[in-house]
This record gives C-alpha cells, structure tokens and sequence, in this order.
C-alpha cells in the first residue's frame, strides 16, 4: 500500500531531480539537437533516461560513499569528459563558421538533402556525454543518492520520483523540439544553435579542467 510518506518522498524526488536536469548543458544540448533534426529521439531520451535510473539507484544504493573515497577515479573521467566535450564544442564551432550545405532542415531546390547519422553513432555520443560528465555524478549519485539515503525506509520512492523527473524532462525537452523545427528551416537558426552549443561545451570542459 503506497501510504502518504511515501508519495511525499516520490515528490520530493522528482522536484530535486527536476532541479538538477532542468539547466543547460551538454546532455541537454544534444537532446534538443537530435529533436530538432528527428533522429532516433527515441533512442536517445531512453538512454539518457535509463542512464539516470541506473545512477540514481546506484547512489541511493550507497554507491555516492564509494564514489568520494575514490577521487581519483572521478579525476579519470574529469579529464576523459573534458578532452570529450572540447571536442564535440570545436566540431560545433566549426559547423558555426562552416556550415555544411545541407544545414537546414528544408534544403534549397537543388541542394543535397541531408544525409541522417547512423543509430551507433548518435547513441555512442548520448553515452560519451552522459557517462564521461562528472556533474552527472555528483547530481545523480552523491547528491540525490544521499538525500535518498536519508529518507531511510522511503529512499526508494525518493528514487523513483527523481527517475520520473529524468522521463518526463527528456521526453519533453526530445519531442518537444519537434515544435522548433520551422525556426529550423533556416541555416542561420542552426548556426545561431551550433555557436551556443560550441560555448556550452567549452565553458564545461574548460571548468573540468580547471576545477
């Protein structure tokens, strides 16, 4: 029987958790790009969602103990995640200051349409910048998996509710960007959308390196 504790640790799980995912980053970046151009949204949110569960679970477990005693594992991935996403950051800055020809999602009479990325790839890259990002983490596995743990009996509704929070944002933010795609239509729009993502990237792998 799911008794009013309970539902009050699920929300406070999903309103912690919501606060966490709800701000811009690289994850989200990429989500919203794969929206924009409906390719293997699906795929993608389910990756990112289940990456989060996996995570969460693992720190309410009490994995987010193991994790601080071990900095040095956590300094292998600051470095992995920050050589990661400089890179993807230069790939985004070059499509700003060279576009490719088919950097529209309505290409001009006469241009090439624009040949879609295989399934591998784009869910070799949603996992890159979800597993080598040590914010993830500290959100998912030290943060939400200690405030779980200290729900005691109720960490595992806590932990559902912030799951819920992850499906829900990535569900949202991957097939709501289908409403986007008419801004789209234009090259200038994605440039304007690569430059941001370019300064994302940067902004995080330097602050990796840095921290």
């Amino acid at each position: 029987m799911v008794t009013s504790s309970a539902l009050l640790a699920a929300a406070a799980g999903l309103g912690l958790g919501l606060s966490l995912i709800v701000a811009i980053g690289a994850q989200n970046a990429f989500v919203l790009r794969q929206g924009l151009l409906g390719e293997h949204v699906a795929a993608v949110v389910a990756v990112c969602v289940a990456s989060d569960a996996v995570l969460i679970v693992a720190g309410v477990a009490g994995a987010g103990a193991v994790l601080t005693a071990a900095p040095s594992a956590i300094t292998v991935v600051r470095i992995a995640g920050a050589a990661f996403l400089l890179a993807y950051g230069a790939l985004a800055a070059r499509r700003v200051l060279r576009p490719p020809a088919d950097a529209s999602l309505r290409p001009a009479d006469g241009a090439p349409a624009r040949r879609p990325r295989g399934l591998l790839p784009v869910l070799a890259t949603c996992m890159a910048l979800t597993w080598l990002n040590p914010h993830v983490y500290l959100d998912t596995v030290v943060l939400l998996g200690s405030v779980g743990a200290g729900r005691g009996g109720q960490r595992w509704w806590f932990a559902a509710g912030a799951a819920i929070g992850s499906l829900l944002w990535f569900t949202l933010l991957g097939g709501g960007a289908a409403g986007l795609r008419p801004l789209f239509a234009r090259p200038r729009a994605w440039r304007v959308l690569d430059g941001v993502i370019a300064a994302v990237m940067a902004t995080l792998g330097i602050g990796l390196l840095v921290a």
